[in-house]
C-alpha cells in the first residue's frame, strides 16, 4: 500500500464497464436468498428416489426459512447460508401402488457451519403400518443419502455458478472473470471448509474447588494486557471487520449478535465472548465490556481497541485491564489466534515481519 495520494492503483477507479472495486480489492457482498430459494426448490421438488421395491418422491417444500450471502475480498470469495427446511414426500412399493405412504422431511441446520455429511435429516410418516414403516427405513437409510447429494449439488452451484459476478474483470480483460473463477475453485472450497469448522475458545483450567467465594466478592488478583498488531489495510477496513456482522461472522466463523451502539450487546464464538459497547467512535476508537464465559460469574474485563493509520498499513493498538491473572495466558492466546490471525486470514490483511 502506498502512502496517501501516491496514486497505488488498488484505490484508483480505472476506465472500465462497472468503475468499481479495482482488481477485486475490496470486500464485495451478494444476497443468495432469492437465488438459493428458486435453487433449492428446483433441486428438491419432485425428486424421485426409487431404489429395490420402494420408489418415493419429493413433491412439496412446505418451508423454506433462511438466508445466503456470498462475498468476495481480494479475489477469495466467502459464503455464508443458513437453512431449515420441511419438505413432502409419499412412496409406494413397487409392487402395490395402491398403497401410498406420506410423510415429511426436515432439515433443520442446512449452513456453511456443518459439513453435507454432518447435516441431521429427519423423516417422519403420517400413519404407521407395516408398509409406510418399511417405506420410511427406506428413505432413513436410503433417501436421506439422495438427499444429502442435492444439498451438496445446492452448495457447489453456490460456489461455482451464483458467485461467478463477484469476481470483476480487470481493466481491458473481458475474460479475466472466468479465468480468476476456475483458478479460485479450489480456493472457495478450502476458505468455505475453514468456516465449517465448530471452532470455540479454549477452556481454561479452573483452580482446584474450593469454596464458593465469587459470588461474595472476594478479591481477585487481575492482570492488564497490552497488545500493538498490524494490519495491512486501511484503519476503516478493519474497524468494519471488527463491527459489521457479516465480516465478523467470516472471521469468527459462527453465529454473531451484535448490536453497534452505546450500550449495544455483542455475543460470540458460541456465546464463550459477550459483553457491551461502551464507546464507539467509527475508524478510531472501540470501548467494550467484555468478558469470556469462563471467568468468574459475574466477572468483566475492559477492552480499549484504538486503530491508528500510518502510511501503508494500519495498528490496532488493545488494552485490556481486569483480567483474572490465572487466565491471563490463555486469554492472550485466544486473541492472537481467533481475533488477530483469523482477520488476517478472512479478508487478506497480511502479516509483518517484525
Amino acid at each position: 500500500m502506498a502512502k496517501w495520494g501516491e496514486g497505488d492503483p488498488r484505490w484508483i477507479v480505472e476506465e472500465r464497464p462497472d468503475a468499481t472495486n479495482v482488481n477485486n480489492w475490496h470486500w464485495t457482498e451478494k444476497n443468495a436468498t432469492h437465488w438459493s430459494k428458486d435453487k433449492l426448490k428446483s433441486l428438491f421438488i419432485d425428486f424421485k428416489i426409487s431404489e429395490a421395491d420402494c420408489q418415493c418422491t419429493v413433491y412439496e417444500l412446505e418451508k423454506i426459512d433462511g438466508e445466503a450471502t456470498a462475498n468476495n475480498r481480494k479475489g477469495k470469495l466467502i459464503f455464508f447460508y443458513d437453512w431449515s427446511l420441511e419438505l413432502k414426500w409419499r412412496g409406494t412399493l413397487k409392487n402395490d401402488e395402491t398403497t401410498l405412504t406420506e410423510g415429511k422431511i426436515t432439515i433443520p441446520n442446512l449452513s456453511e457451519e456443518n459439513d453435507v455429511d454432518e447435516i441431521d435429516i429427519q423423516v417422519t410418516i403420517n400413519e404407521s403400518n407395516e408398509i409406510s414403516e418399511k417405506i420410511k427405513l427406506f428413505m432413513y437409510n436410503i433417501g436421506r443419502d439422495r438427499l444429502r447429494k442435492q444439498v451438496a449439488a445446492y452448495v457447489k452451484s453456490l460456489k461455482e455458478d451464483f458467485a461467478k459476478g463477484l469476481i470483476l474483470p480487470k481493466k481491458d480483460d473481458p475474460n479475466a472473470a472466468t479465468q480468476t473463477a476456475i483458478k479460485n475453485e479450489k480456493n472457495v472450497s478450502n476458505i468455505t471448509s475453514g468456516f465449517n469448522k465448530k471452532i470455540s475458545m479454549n477452556p481454561i483450567e479452573q483452580p482446584k474447588k474450593q469454596p464458593d467465594t465469587k459470588s461474595v466478592g472476594c478479591k481477585l488478583d487481575v492482570k492488564t494486557l497490552n497488545f500493538a498488531e498490524k494490519f495491512q489495510c486501511t484503519a476503516k477496513e478493519l474497524y468494519e471487520a471488527l463491527t459489521r456482522v457479516d465480516m465478523v461472522t467470516a472471521f469468527t466463523r459462527g453465529h454473531v449478535k451484535l448490536d453497534l451502539y452505546k450500550g449495544g450487546e455483542f455475543v460470540l464464538f458460541g456465546g464463550n465472548i459477550s459483553g457491551k459497547f461502551d464507546e464507539i467512535v467509527p475508524n478510531k476508537k472501540i470501548t467494550q465490556t467484555w468478558r469470556y464465559k469462563q471467568w468468574p460469574t459475574g466477572h468483566y474485563s475492559n477492552v480499549v481497541m484504538e486503530f491508528e493509520q500510518m502510511d501503508d498499513h494500519t495498528v490496532l493498538k488493545l488494552t485490556q485491564t481486569l483480567v483474572p491473572s490465572s487466565e491471563a495466558e490463555q486469554t492472550t492466546q485466544n486473541w492472537n489466534r481467533y481475533y488477530f490471525e483469523s482477520i488476517r486470514q478472512a479478508f487478506g490483511f497480511g502479516s509483518f515481519l517484525y
